[in-house]
């Protein structure tokens, strides 16, 4: 197995300020420390990515073809609309689990659709920061 990349997308980087009574007080240095953690436990690299541009997370996918063998992606709220981001992650042909803090089947209208979720090999979401671990250790598995 090679490494994992790990994207973060829009607005995750207020997490621990941002809702905390949906996303929890957990920042994303805490989730990426925890990541870090198992990916270690497993002997696993990692690379982390957040940003709030959809251009900046398909570059990055883009890029990961040469050193990843799998993808952990929060798209935020591109999970609802960014074609772009779900073309990528096919034309990568990297294996990826998509993850959510909240639970987006039990939100907004709008939220409960996927457009990403098609092309990724399962969908997390629900757990909190644990949905991190969980999508990461799945991912894992799928690898070995």
């Amino acid at each position: 197995m090679k490494g994992i990349l790990v994207l973060h997308g829009p607005n995750l980087n207020l997490l621990g300020s941002r809702e905390p009574n949906v996303y929890g007080y957990e920042t994303l240095e805490d989730i990426n420390q925890a990541l870090e953690k198992l990916a270690e436990s497993q002997d696993v690299e990692i690379r982390f990515l957040q940003s709030n541009h959809e251009g900046s997370l398909i570059d990055a996918l883009h890029e990961a073809r040469s050193w990843a063998s799998g993808v952990l992606i929060n798209p935020g709220a591109f999970t609802h609309y960014s074609y772009g981001l779900r073309d990528a992650i096919s034309a990568v042909s990297l294996p990826a689990v998509e993850v959510h803090l909240s639970n987006i089947h039990a939100r907004e209208p709008f939220r409960q659709k996927s457009v990403i979720a098609p092309v990724c090999v399962g969908q997390i979401s629900g757990f909190s920061w644990r949905s991190y671990l969980l999508g990461l250790q799945a991912i894992i598995d799928i690898l070995k």
